[in-house]
């Protein structure tokens, strides 16, 4: 597993946890920025696998200080949240810290930012699940 890497198990269904998700995200006035879902596409195909979803979350303001810090970085940006089902029907959310994510880039300020944004993404992340 990749360093700042944190898998959280809830007792929710999948499509709960990506609504509690979503909701998470506003209330911490974050933004979703795109959403993207293997199990939904298969749906279209007649196919079922376990749902899976990759909630892609940033904010203007900070996508404009992590380019100001580092342009290379930005293809890190918007940091995401993937949820999967479970076999017993419950979801599971997996999620990168933004300092994890920003560390290979050398920019102070850019650590600062990211630093800012770790207990966001940790609240977005345990107010979802209900850890």
């Amino acid at each position: 597993m990749l360093p700042g890497t944190h898998t959280l198990t809830s007792k929710h269904s999948f499509s709960t946890l990506v609504a509690r998700v979503e909701a998470a995200v506003t209330q911490q006035k974050m933004g979703l920025v795109a959403t993207a879902s293997a199990s939904a596409g298969a749906a279209g195909r007649g196919i079922k696998i376990p749902g899976n979803a990759v909630l892609m979350v940033f904010r203007n303001d900070y996508a404009v200080r992590m380019l100001q810090a580092s342009v290379p970085a930005g293809i890190e940006a918007p940091i995401r949240f993937y949820i999967t089902e479970n076999t017993d029907g419950t979801a599971s959310l997996t999620y990168r810290t933004p300092s994890a994510v920003f560390a290979p880039y050398p920019s102070a300020a850019l650590k600062d930012m990211a630093a800012e944004l770790d207990p966001i993404f940790e609240r977005i992340a345990r107010d979802a699940t209900g850890s």
